[in-house]
This record gives structure tokens, C-alpha cells and sequence, in this order.
């Protein structure tokens, strides 16, 4: 068995004295092990790191097995996304997302989309709302994507401002005002009428969004803690925003 394409370096760990096994994400083959002779040599490690793109040729004798991987390497970013917090927690909370997905389950969006947010990790504003949108994707595959586009009560798409923690859809300003204390902010760079970036509110409403039901639908039924690096890109993105909010409270 043998396939060839590019994908996209997740993480590595050690096997035996020279190798590793290395866990990449691809377009058309999703999450994928395989292990790398030779992969601690001097010549490998600098390929080998997260967030590193490359094109992998893997072998094994049957489907089932784990097989090999050769690597050349084609976008190297693992020194750039060093230099910024966001990028270096950035880099391992979506390895963590992308671990709850079944491995070589294919999901090409999210490659495509983890394409887009490498290159963009070291924007906290860009980063933090490309991040939460790469959430609500891992969510709508696990099957527990929210809807953000209509009403829940009266199916309208004009002035939503909420989001029903119980189902998880938008709700008006109108229909959920009497239950406005118990509702999620729908933030505003996620609203499909208002089209506005992210700023320090709109993305400290939208991570404690998918904080939630990543929570609630994930981590407590599968009995997971979330990623710690979740965490540390929260604080970085909010933390490098929250000058510029400041300034424009006071204006």
C-alpha cells in the first residue's frame, strides 16, 4: 500500500534510538500516523516540527497497518511560529482539536483551514477569530455544529443577538430579551448581518462560546480535560487586544 501528498506536521514523539512516529494532517486522508527512520537526525529534526508543511510518501503492507513515512520538506514556518505566544499555543490547540477527530477520517476544510490560520498566528486579532471559526468547524464534524444564521423562535436573520446555550442556535435581540441572563452574547464578527472584525469583547464572548460546548458535547462525555495550550492561546490573543480596547474606551 502507498500514497503520496502534502501534509501538515502535528507532532512527533520518539520510537526506538533514531526514529519517530510522527502524526501529521492531511487533505484527503486526515489525521495520520507514521513513523520516520532517521527522524532525530540533525538532517530531520527542523523538518519534523509542529506546523511545518511538507509532502509525505506513505508505505505499508496492509491498510490497516501503521506504516512509514518519508518526508521532503515544502513550507517550513516551526522558527516563525516561535517568535509569538499566539502561534506557539496556537499551533498546539488545534493539534489538540484535530485529535478528537477519528484517525484518517478526511476532512479537507480543516486542512485548508489550518493552512490559513499558520499563517496568520502571529495577528492576535486574526488568530483569535480564525481560531474560534476552526472550533465551531471541529464541532459541526463531530456533529455538534451550531446554528448561527436564523432565529431559533421566529426563523428571522435580522438583529440576532444571543445564542441559546441549550441548542446552540442564534436568537433575536427581540425573542431572547426575556432570557437575556441566561444566553450567550452571539459575537459580532460571528454574525452573518453585522460582518465586523474581532475585537477584545466580541472574541472573549466568542471563546467562552466554544468553551462551552466543546465541554458539554465533548470533553465531559468523553471524560477529556481540555488542551492546556487552549488556555495559554486564549490569554495571548486577548492579552495582545485588550490595549487597543482599552484606548478605544476611551476615545
Amino acid at each position: 500500500m502507498q500514497w503520496q501528498g502534502r501534509a501538515i506536521i502535528l507532532g512527533v514523539r520518539r520510537h526506538g534510538e533514531t526514529s519517530v512516529i510522527t502524526e501529521v494532517m492531511t487533505p484527503d486522508r486526515g489525521r495520520h500516523l507514521g513513523m520516520v527512520r532517521s527522524g532525530r537526525s540533525r538532517a530531520m529534526q527542523p523538518v519534523l516540527q509542529p506546523g511545518n508543511e511538507v509532502e509525505v510518501t506513505w508505505r505499508a503492507r496492509l491498510d490497516e497497518h501503521m506504516g512509514e513515512f518519508r518526508v521532503e520538506p515544502v513550507t517550513l514556518r516551526a522558527a516563525r511560529l516561535m517568535e509569538t505566544a499566539t502561534a506557539v499555543y496556537g499551533v498546539q490547540a488545534m493539534g489538540a482539536l484535530l485529535r478528537l477527530l477519528p484517525e484518517r477520517d478526511p476532512h479537507p476544510h480543516l486542512f485548508e483551514a489550518l493552512e490559513v490560520i499558520l499563517d496568520n498566528l502571529d495577528n492576535p486579532a486574526d488568530a483569535g477569530e480564525l481560531f474560534v471559526r476552526f472550533e465551531l468547524a471541529v464541532l459541526n464534524d463531530l456533529g455538534f455544529g451550531l446554528d448561527l444564521g436564523e432565529c431559533a423562535a421566529t426563523g428571522s436573520r435580522a438583529d440576532l443577538a444571543y445564542v441559546s446555550p441549550k441548542s446552540g442556535r442564534a436568537v433575536s435581540r427581540a425573542a431572547g430579551a426575556p432570557w437575556a441572563d441566561r444566553m450567550f452574547a452571539l459575537p459580532s464578527f460571528l454574525s452573518v448581518e453585522k460582518r465586523q472584525a474581532a475585537d477584545f469583547d466580541s472574541l472573549s464572548e466568542a471563546f467562552r462560546l466554544t468553551a462551552f460546548f466543546l465541554h458539554r458535547h465533548v470533553y465531559e462525555p468523553r471524560g477529556l480535560e481540555p488542551s492546556t495550550a487552549r488556555e495559554g492561546f486564549v490569554h495571548a490573543a486577548l492579552k495582545a487586544l485588550k490595549p487597543a480596547a482599552a484606548i478605544s474606551g476611551d476615545v
